[in-house]
């Protein structure tokens, strides 16, 4: 029977950072255990599995159940760029909610220590060149029409909005590292822990202007897993399971919409205002009813512009709306208290479950000292180039 509610019953992330003595199925089994140990359930419970991971070669699913036991439930091995791990949580929810599961089971995991920030390049041109496939049909634009690279595009995209609705500035961007890893101070479980000057960030390496290191998001191992249970199961358990069970109000996965585009800047901004809207609609919570929100800040000048794209400001309003403070974990909206993925960390499969992670911990009253008083409400979001967007929203059980 389809289930109308679905509810986050455990959910676990390991440590971010280096993890030199385990490999990605190890991280994946502690995620994993934590979540069904949280959710006061085992593997036999389970009636689905999902795994997202973009470096273990596509089976991460099968090799885990190795570790945590093989029970014959379908697996789903899932890839979608940095949505990854959203995604592979959305696959149980859907399973859920259509009655083909009463407990599904979703991790990501990644091995990305020492990975670096740009990725493969493009190889020298040629002193000819021969058409070679469907991407090989033009010719290489790298370097001559903007950049492929992650830090260069997402300069490229902060960059836009400043000159579209003015009033950014290599500072303003800093500013908003700089109360990231003020945040981060607070999470044990960071890959980073450190607070950082405005001046120190500024002046330390610049990646890609105006993000300089401290501004961009740290390739690490980790692992993220969450336990999803139907209303009806839900209702079955302990007073104490339902009391620290979160509701799953909202999942969305979107991707581009045709336009007609450039290849010259990735829209980042079409598909995430498409998924925050339909998660808005579908949850029946507005933007000002939000008491957290954990976004996708891969770079410093992302988050400025998903304060616009989730509907957190007024189109173009971003600039005031972080000067007003609003995004500090004492504002009105607190952005990252996490200390987002440029504490944090980006291990890039984890981080979609990680960030709700987060958000879920707040709702329970159980994130310690940078609780959120009286969370009931969080949102989590995601972006992966190529493209794909994850907004889910979360509320506090209610019993």
């Amino acid at each position: 029977m389809a289930s109308d509610d679905v509810w986050i019953l455990g959910i676990h992330m390991t440590k971010f950072g280096k993890q030199p003595t385990k490999d990605t199925v190890d991280l994946a089994s502690e995620a994993a255990l934590g979540a069904l140990a949280d959710a006061g359930v085992t593997m036999a419970d389970m009636n689905v599995l999902a795994a997202g991971n973009l470096t273990a070669g596509g089976k991460l699913g099968q090799d885990l159940q190795k570790q945590i036991g093989q029970t014959g439930i379908p697996v789903y091995n899932v890839a979608n760029a940095c949505a990854t791990g959203a995604t592979a949580l959305r696959t149980v929810i859907m399973a859920v909610k259509a009655g083909e599961a009463d407990y599904g089971l979703a991790v990501g995991a990644e091995k990305l220590a020492g990975a670096g920030l740009l990725g493969a390049r493009p190889a020298a041109d040629a002193d000819t060149w021969t058409p070679s496939g469907r991407q090989g049909a033009v010719a290489v634009l790298e370097g001559r029409v903007g950049t492929g690279t992650m830090p260069g595009v997402f300069a490229q995209i902060g960059m836009e909005y400043g000159h579209r609705y003015g009033g950014t500035s290599f500072e303003l961007f800093a500013r908003i590292s700089e109360k990231n890893h003020a945040h981060s101070t607070l999470n044990p479980l960071a890959a980073y822990q450190k607070r950082f000057t405005l001046e120190q960030i500024m002046s330390d390496v610049m990646i890609a202007y105006p993000n300089t290191r401290p501004m961009c998001s740290a390739n690490c191992d980790g692992a993220a897993a969450a336990v999803v249970v139907s209303g009806a199961k839900l209702r079955t358990l302990s007073l104490e399971q339902r009391r620290r069970a979160v509701k799953v109000s909202a999942s969305v996965l979107t991707s581009d919409p045709w336009q007609d585009a450039c290849q010259v800047l990735p829209d980042v901004n079409t598909l995430t205002r498409n998924a925050a809207g339909q998660a808005y609609e579908k949850s029946g919570v507005g933007p000002d009813d939000l008491n957290l929100v954990e976004l996708h800040d891969c770079f410093a000048t992302a988050e400025l512009v998903h304060y616009d794209n989730l509907g957190l400001c007024e189109v173009g309003g971003a600039v005031d709306f972080f000067n007003s403070g609003a995004t500090w974990r004492d504002g009105r909206t607190p952005v990252n208290v996490s200390g987002g993925l440029e504490s944090k960390g980006h291990p890039v499969s984890a981080t979609g479950i990680a960030n709700i992670w987060e958000v879920a911990t707040h709702l329970r009253g159980e994130a310690g000292d940078r609780q959120i008083e009286g969370a009931s409400v969080g949102l989590a979001h995601v972006i992966g180039l190529g493209s794909a967007c994850g907004v889910h929203i979360l509320e506090k059980a209610a019993l």
